[in-house]
């Protein structure tokens, strides 16, 4: 039952996804605030992988065993997957289909034509990647429109506020969920006024710092890699004149 279970639970359509595919989902409280971002991979017809970059997966696999129920499902960490990354293009993968290449490797497109960015997940460990390369990888997360959640941060805001739509992380359409109905209505009354914008920010900002403008607080960073961040703002905001603060 894990599709029909994660169908239940999760923002996007995982019905719709086929075999050998993955997509971007969010798992919400029943507020519609975002508890975890993560890519969803549709092995085959009944197992699937979640790929938590927020971390905490077995925290979350945890919160999940709490709506199994008498479902036929079981939900447990994958040990045997190393995560690679690489700011180049894929060998094999393009869009959302996986690439299986070789025996225990899966590659993955997550970037653009702009900004390509390939995953691996490996059977084997590779090359530890250094404080340099890591801070890049987040960086290029924030480009691409990838907030990573702090835990003060989860819980805190709305896909549409994130800028999930980019991602194509939900759905307006599907069945219920967690949160559906504060989605859809925000979508389709068009409620929505505040969004993720990417800032340069002083060194040494922290996810749930003020955004001030004028002195006025008028919005937050919501996740942060060195001198960037995605920031919570009003709408058709004006950039300039912008300062962070701590919250």
């Amino acid at each position: 039952d894990a599709v029909a279970f994660a169908q239940a639970q999760f923002a996007n359509d995982v019905a719709a996804l086929a075999d050998g595919h993955w997509q971007w989902n969010a798992w919400l409280n029943a507020k519609g605030r975002v508890l975890a971002i993560f890519q969803l991979l549709r092995l085959d017809a009944t197992r699937l992988l979640l790929v938590c970059h927020d971390g905490d997966g077995e925290a979350m696999a945890e919160q999940l065993r709490r709506f199994v129920f008498r479902r036929k499902l079981v939900i447990a960490r994958a040990d045997g997957f190393f995560v690679e990354a690489a700011l180049q293009a894929p060998f094999a993968a393009r869009g959302t289909v996986m690439a299986q290449r070789g025996e225990g490797l899966i590659e993955l497109d997550v970037g653009s034509p702009v900004l390509p960015r390939t995953l691996r997940l490996a059977a084997h460990a590779g090359t530890a990647a250094d404080e340099a390369t890591d801070l890049a990888w987040r960086q290029s997360d924030l480009h691409f429109g990838l907030p990573r959640l702090e835990p003060s941060q989860r819980e805190q805001w709305t896909p549409q506020q994130l800028g999930l739509d980019r991602l194509a992380a939900y759905s307006v359409k599907k069945g219920c969920y967690p949160g559906q109905e504060i989605v859809a209505r925000t979508h389709f009354l068009g409620k929505a006024k505040r969004a993720a914008t990417l800032l340069e920010v002083p060194a040494g900002s922290a996810a749930g710092d003020e955004v001030r403008k004028d002195g006025q607080a008028i919005g937050t960073l919501a996740s942060v890699a060195g001198t960037l961040a995605l920031a919570v703002l009003p709408l058709e905001i004006d950039n300039a004149g912008l300062g962070v603060a701590d919250g």
